[in-house]
């Protein structure tokens, strides 16, 4: 369930003078319409410099993102954007990134974004899993699989985003290609099979009004995609459509109802071939 967007301007004084001692004075805050995890989420600049402030109360039920963030920001070279600081204040955790440039992703079949997109997936599936915790796959499925066996698949030991929402990927068009892509918001990093990034993916691209069969050649870019069993991408078809019947019946907008229609639609093509 989406989190309530709140201000940068209600924060409580003593953390907005937290920030600005990393910040010095803001002069600009943009705040974000996009994203569903932080009550805090804005561009701002100062004298010194542009951020993208990302924040929870402490004692929100998922405070615990953004540890997960700031615990695996450093290891996200060339996928992620740089935490610069971090502050605890008044009762908010606030996390201070990298302002990246850039649009969000286009998933629709002709968009030149997808080829970014792959490249990026596939320079995360060579990132080694970095040695903090993190929850695994197996387990983030466990309630969703069709069959206890299934979870078998979905194990492993690479870092995963898991979250392929096209907001959650910039785009920018000025970096050198193959480069372009960036993935944000990594508050559900999880530990699992490599290739599962791209299946999560081929769900958003068939929400965004590809095929499955054009969706699975655009997964077949990453090159863990080719490590996957074909009774494994099955399996994680079935938890899936599971999980988003979920999502959409316990929350039933708009957005939910079209990715549980695709995890729907991809399962129903995995059971026909």
């Amino acid at each position: 369930m989406a989190t309530t967007r709140i201000g940068l301007d209600r924060l409580p004084a003593a953390a907005r003078a937290a920030v600005e001692q990393h910040t010095g004075p803001l002069l600009t805050i943009v705040e974000a319409t996009e994203g569903f995890n932080s009550e805090i989420a804005a561009r701002v600049t100062s004298a010194t410099g542009t951020w993208h402030i990302k924040g929870l109360r402490t004692d929100h039920p998922r405070a615990w993102t953004q540890r997960r963030e700031a615990a695996v920001a450093p290891f996200l070279t060339g996928a992620g954007p740089a935490l610069h600081w971090r502050v605890e204040a008044a009762g908010w955790d606030l996390l201070g990134f990298e302002a990246l440039d850039g649009h969000h992703a286009d998933y629709s079949p002709a968009s030149p974004d997808l080829q970014e997109v792959a490249a990026l997936l596939g320079r995360l599936g060579g990132t080694p899993r970095p040695d903090i915790e993190l929850r695994h796959a197996e387990q983030r499925l466990e309630r969703y699989a069709a069959r206890p066996g299934d979870l078998r698949f979905f194990g492993g030991d690479h870092l995963l985003h898991t979250d392929l929402n096209n907001t959650n990927v910039l785009v920018n068009g000025r970096a050198p290609q193959g480069d372009r892509a960036r993935l944000v918001d990594w508050g559900w990093a999880t530990r699992g099979a490599s290739w599962l990034d791209a299946g999560y993916w081929v769900i958003w691209l068939i929400a965004s009004g590809h095929t499955p069969a054009s969706a699975e050649r655009w997964a077949a870019e990453v090159p863990a995609w080719h490590t996957a069993p074909a009774e494994g991408i099955a399996a994680f078809a079935a938890a899936n459509r599971n999980v988003w019947d979920e999502i959409s019946t316990a929350d039933p907008d708009p957005w939910t109802l079209r990715l549980a229609a695709a995890a729907a639609t991809w399962h129903d093509h995995r059971e026909a071939s």
